[in-house]
């Protein structure tokens, strides 16, 4: 008897074993971030910070020190990298291990070397604008010609006190919808005070998603994703996205920083409306790394979204706005 169950046992630890190292290199299901943030790092500019920090959100005195814009009252707070190098080492790492694609705006040599480091395709280009006064149409559109960059974003003339579809923008637009480049645009909210402690042009009345009507009906061919997915204004969004087949949003920023009841309350209002196949998931990321597995997680446990659902907010919805190659990002 034991000559014969030796055999089998081995036999059995074998096929264990196999399966145990298929089960430990299988690639995670593919996933796309569509708001990345390529930027230097500033320690002296970051601090830890607990998600949804913005559950809280006291007012101040004009007489006294501005109020405190973050908050650190969690278990286990994020904290900022300490150099531009440890940030790319731990996006990259993330990047390998989760099978995440970024678009990425910001400082284009940072993106460059982010684009050395990681798999070929998984860093796409995005040039952002928010003013005439940061470069001319020629220069902007060259940069788009050249076929480094593949996206439009952010542009955010929020915080300069402009509406989306302020004229001196619209050469701008003009040129991505000519190139068939698609186009992230700021809408919403800023955060605690941004009006009074950071940005004095910014105005929550030029966040109104239905500001960019203008500018869609002068660019019909113009593929827009609001970031922020336009928050908190819902009915809004809905009613922009209602009128207009091309517009897409993102859930970046708010996903970490309002309160996370909050965070999917918006979510579910989209999703009951009707525009689950036009929600894609973004960070907003900067200097935290550990936001990615932050923001991931509320749409992965999300109660009131399918598997599908998620698998499409996730990564379906980006690869048809984008115009993606689903096979080269599996």
């Amino acid at each position: 008897m034991q000559k014969i169950q030796l055999p089998l046992l081995c036999l059995c630890l074998l096929i264990g074993a196999h399966s145990f190292s298929q089960q430990i290199t299988k690639k995670h299901l593919p996933i796309i971030d569509v708001h990345v943030h390529a930027m230097k790092v500033d320690t002296g500019w970051s601090r830890e910070m607990c998600p949804w920090f913005l559950s809280d959100m006291p007012g101040g005195d004009p007489n006294q020190p501005p109020p405190n814009l973050n908050n650190t009252d969690c278990a286990e707070p994020l904290k900022a990298a300490n150099s531009d190098q440890e940030f790319q080492d731990a996006l990259i790492a993330t990047m390998n291990r989760l099978n995440i694609t970024i678009i990425a705006s910001g400082d284009a040599t940072i993106i460059r070397n982010w684009q050395k480091a990681a798999a070929p395709g998984r860093v796409i280009p995005s040039i952002g604008i928010s003013s005439s006064e940061e470069m001319s149409v020629v220069a902007f559109t060259d940069s788009l010609s050249s076929g480094f960059y593949k996206v439009m974003g952010e542009v955010a003339p929020q915080y300069e006190g402009m509406s989306p579809s302020d004229a001196s923008l619209d050469a701008y637009f003009g040129a991505a919808e000519k190139l068939n480049i698609p186009v992230g645009i700021h809408m919403g909210t800023g955060g605690n005070g941004m009006a009074n402690i950071m940005s004095p042009k910014f105005r929550a009345s030029l966040g109104n998603p239905l500001l960019l009507e203008d500018l869609l009906a002068k660019h019909p061919k113009l593929k827009v994703w609001v970031m922020h997915a336009g928050y908190p204004l819902a009915d809004e969004m809905i009613a922009l996205m209602g009128a207009n087949a091309y517009v897409y949003v993102d859930v970046a920023g708010m996903i970490w920083s309002y309160p996370l009841a909050e965070v999917n309350d918006y979510i579910k209002r989209l999703v009951q409306a009707g525009f689950g196949k036009r929600i894609m998931y973004g960070t907003d990321l900067m200097m935290y790394p550990k936001l990615l597995e932050t923001s991931l997680g509320v749409i992965e446990n999300a109660s009131y979204l399918s598997f599908d659902q998620k698998r499409d907010i996730l990564f379906n919805n980006a690869v048809r706005f984008f115009r993606l190659d689903a096979s080269k990002l599996q």
